[in-house]
């Protein structure tokens, strides 16, 4: 059975503002120095898939530019484009239907396109002995990080303890307070949700149509359209109104028979600047500087700079970060809220800096 690749890149990596836009947004960015983080995620899923059956799910937006930076390594009929966000359930569903009614049945492997991980060897492993149980199976599988310390911003998953590489979830848990965190660590039985799943198309296209019969009914009427003369008129008709839900709470936490295979790789949600650290090292007051940046009598401070000169002095606990176009500054224990900046210029019709 072949092994396809997906890749959810839609998003708009709103809290990398001003430096992730619509066109150009996070996962078109080359945020580590070495290549921009779609390529990345592609060459990583290209150890389990081959090239030529890795696919990208976008937003039509983002198609023209994605296709010129991917650099080949994707062809054009490979990056779906969704004619509207409708959350990770619509995007992997609309996948599936592409895959079995243009290329056959298969084992999807989806991961989002912005996540870092430091051993890509590993990372290979625990995805191989995810495909082998998709292989084996009908299960619902994903993979699970095994937690280094009591993080409140991921959601947990608990799994029955053995020795077996592959655990049945018990259940999913939101994101916790610290307290409770520092259980979950404790207790050694759950791990981060990292987001990424394995299974057949046509496994999770019964687990749509048995739990979300209104997707399901959906994605039909798109999967008869499918190379048809009016393929992408009805595309463009029907996919904005399929209903907006996480394939987490539409599907996986309304599943009995879910299994996932924990695994210790280096992974991080690069999902704001306060986690650049991730990416860059910082001296030794903490501080990161990329670009034309300096600091001096600063400490925890994270300074980017695309083209000027950006100073800062004696400031503790700061992000500046300096485009053509804009400059922003925050605390950082504030850099998950800087989307709000985001939906202020949007409602204030500032279009030519979203």
């Amino acid at each position: 059975m072949k092994t396809y690749g997906v890749i959810m890149a839609g998003g708009g990596g709103t809290r990398f503002w001003p430096l992730s836009r619509k066109k150009i947004p996070k996962q078109l960015l080359n945020l580590s120095g070495k290549d921009i983080m779609i390529n990345e995620t592609i060459d990583r899923l290209s150890r389990v898939a081959d090239y030529e059956n890795i696919f990208i799910v976008t937003n039509a937006a983002q198609k023209s530019e994605m296709l010129n930076l991917v650099d080949g390594r994707i062809v054009e009929n490979h990056i779906i484009a969704e004619p509207a966000a409708r959350n990770t359930a619509a995007c992997i569903g609309y996948a599936a239907i592409e895959l079995i009614k243009k290329y056959g049945d298969g084992i999807m492997v989806i991961t989002p396109s912005d996540a870092y991980i430091k051993d890509v060897n590993k990372f290979a492993d625990i995805l191989k002995i995810a495909v082998k149980e998709a292989e084996n199976t009908n299960k619902l599988i994903t993979i699970g990080i095994k937690p280094t310390f009591p993080a409140t911003g991921y959601g947990y998953i608990k799994y029955a303890k053995s020795s077996d590489a592959v655990k049945t979830v018990l259940k999913f848990v939101e994101k916790p307070d610290r307290e409770t965190a520092e259980k979950y660590l404790a207790d050694g039985g759950f791990v981060w949700n990292s987001g990424i799943f394995v299974w057949k198309a046509s496994v999770i296209l019964e687990k749509f149509k048995k739990l979300q019969p209104e997707i399901y009914s959906y994605l039909q009427r798109i999967s008869d359209a499918l190379n048809k003369p009016d393929e992408q008129r009805l595309i463009e008709e029907l996919y904005p109104l399929i209903p907006s839900i996480s394939v987490d709470y539409g599907i996986m936490e309304k599943s009995d028979d879910i299994v996932v295979v924990p695994g210790d790789f280096g992974w991080n949600d690069i999902g704001s600047w306060d986690m650049f650290n991730v990416l860059h090292a910082e001296d030794s007051c903490g501080n990161i500087r990329t670009g034309d940046a300096l600091t001096i009598d600063c400490k925890n401070t994270t300074v980017y700079s695309s083209g000027k000169l950006v100073a800062a002095l004696g400031v503790d606990n700061i992000v500046i970060v300096e485009t053509p176009d804009a400059i922003m500054v925050c605390a950082k224990d504030k850099a998950q809220d800087v989307k709000k900046i985001v939906d202020e210029l949007n409602a204030n019709g500032r279009e030519e800096l979203l």
